[in-house]
């Protein structure tokens, strides 16, 4: 069993979106960054305020280190800003900010699609390493000693891989939703002015997009090794 041209035109073409992707990210945040708040907020006081208006106050905002680092911790209840959205006052900050402190919303009030992605975690996080292994070496098996062992080895890898890819499906409503509930909260509250808002909208928007294509570049490649498991069936 050797690994046909086709998945490697279509890793190189998912490498080559993924990388236009971050790359019109990492580029709308330096734009944005440039738009300082005029409410002179840093990015840790729009998310304490954020979480105070929500009534949330058994979550901590802290500081992580790294750059687009930023994450809600759900085990610890933490928000973590990357140190400049931390401690920067403009739009990209505010708009970083707002996300995650979304997602602790969320947690809040037992968002449905971030309880159900929650219970995949600990599953994915074993498995997703894996099932391409599995499914390479069960083909190899196979492909010696005929449809046995070796195939269900590959099933067992396709079926890890397929929960990794609803992994990833599951977490778009999260991300986007997240992104929903700071941008209404960035303009209900007026904490923003119209052109820090469309700053934080746009930046948001191609953040979400990083999801996305990691979803449908997740769902090509099961795809791909579906084909090749049934095919050799």
């Amino acid at each position: 069993m050797g690994i046909g041209f086709g998945y490697y035109v279509l890793i190189g073409g998912i490498m080559l979106i993924s990388w236009l992707v971050s790359s019109t990210l990492k580029r709308k945040f330096t734009q944005y960054s440039k738009i300082h708040l005029r409410n002179g907020m840093s990015g840790a006081e729009i998310a304490e305020k954020m979480l105070a208006d929500h009534g949330i106050s058994d979550v901590q905002v802290i500081s992580t280190a790294g750059r687009l680092t930023d994450h809600y911790n759900p085990k610890n209840k933490t928000v973590n800003l990357s140190e400049t959205v931390y401690n920067q006052r403009n739009a990209a900050a505010a708009a970083v900010a707002a996300h995650e402190c979304g997602h602790a919303v969320q947690h809040a009030q037992a968002y449905a699609w971030l309880q159900m992605r929650s219970s995949l975690v600990p599953v994915v996080s074993v498995s997703s390493g894996m099932s391409q292994w599995l499914i390479i070496g069960g083909l190899i098996l196979g492909g010696a000693a005929g449809v046995g062992l070796g195939w269900w080895v590959a099933v067992a890898g396709l079926i890890m891989m397929g929960l990794a890819t609803l992994f990833s499906f599951i977490t778009l409503p999260v991300e986007y939703d997240a992104s929903n509930r700071a941008l209404a909260w960035l303009e209900n509250k007026h904490m923003v002015s119209r052109e820090e808002y469309k700053g934080a909208e746009e930046a948001l928007k191609w953040a979400a997009r990083t999801y996305l294509v990691a979803a449908i570049g997740a769902l090509a490649s099961l795809v791909y090794w579906a084909l090749q498991v049934f095919g050799n069936d």
